[in-house]
């Protein structure tokens, strides 16, 4: 598969197919059924200051095209991580990436001061799709002054390279993509889910304990190619792409719209080798065309 070698950040990829937060636990729970030295990388589920026991159920319901969550951000927290799940990630020759959150800078700072302190991480992923607390809950994911501050304090703690994660619940991406790169970000990623509701009419209430919750899978696949490829034209650092990839095809989209490399998320809920499969599948997409490197579709689209 030496037609998909390629890097983010200057951490070498076996392939540019990762496996996204939230949908592969801590990672080591999907040994059993895949290789998981064979991905490109992977990002753990993820991690605060402290342990976060999530929503009221139900949590996850089955959409048309795609499945609605609201998981609630439930993890073990950042101690627990380290001592019981990064020792066996250590040892694996892939790339480990720790996406974090919080609901202040300061919560960020945390989590990342706590895992520069080990070995077996590659990077990290702010999710930023989170209410800032400090300042009336507005999220940062929806101001760009407020993402510059989170970004910057944990630059300033990292010694790895750093992604944002980036939400499009917003009105424009570009500025956000920016504020990300001007605050230092190596590179950022998108999309996060979008946020929307399912009711039941029986009982005339929301189908997800907590009401709202984010939806992603193939329904929002065309939205986030529109995403991509609009950060990818606002910021000259790389872009990383999801939302809804569940074939090789749709991770060749992506590329061609500018991300350097796909993360797959909800299609690992009905088939858990997916990003595996996907893989295999675009090293044969690139045998058929003829491309002798996954570089060559980066930003190849063509009006």
């Amino acid at each position: 598969m030496n037609r998909l070698a390629t890097s983010l950040c200057g951490i070498p990829l076996k392939n540019p197919v990762l496996a996204a937060s939230g949908t592969f636990a801590y990672g080591v729970e999907f040994a059993s059924l895949l290789d998981l030295n064979a991905l490109g990388g992977f990002v753990v589920k993820g991690l605060s200051r402290e342990p976060i026991a999530g929503n009221p159920p139900p949590r996850i319901w089955e959409a048309e095209a795609g499945m609605i969550n609201s998981i609630g951000l439930q993890n073990i927290g950042v101690r627990a991580f380290v001592r019981d799940k990064l020792p066996a990630l250590a040892s694996l020759d892939t790339a480990v990436l720790a996406n974090v959150f919080g609901y202040e800078p300061e919560d960020y700072v945390e989590v990342v001061r706590v895992l520069e302190d080990h070995a077996g991480i590659a990077a990290y992923e702010l999710n930023v799709s989170c209410p800032n607390t400090k300042h009336g809950g507005i999220f940062f994911s929806s101001d760009p002054r407020l993402l510059g501050e989170v970004v910057t304090a944990v630059k300033r703690a990292a010694r790895r390279p750093v992604l944002v994660k980036l939400s499009p619940n917003v009105a424009q991406i570009e500025p956000l993509a920016r504020a990300a790169e001007e605050a230092g970000a190596d590179a950022i990623s998108l999309v996060n889910t979008f946020l929307a509701l399912a009711i039941d009419v029986r009982t005339r209430r929301p189908r997800i304990g907590a009401g709202f919750g984010g939806l992603s899978g193939p329904a929002i696949k065309p939205l986030a190619l529109r995403f991509v490829y609009q950060a990818a034209q606002a910021v000259k650092i790389p872009v990383v792409g999801l939302g809804g990839i569940a074939s090789g095809e749709d991770a060749a989209e992506f590329l061609l719209a500018g991300a350097c490399a796909v993360q797959v998320g909800a299609a690992t809920f009905w088939d858990p080798v997916a990003p595996l499969r996907i893989a295999r599948e675009l090293d044969r997409l690139l045998a058929r065309w003829k491309v002798a490197q996954v570089g060559e579709l980066v930003g190849g689209l063509r009006w």
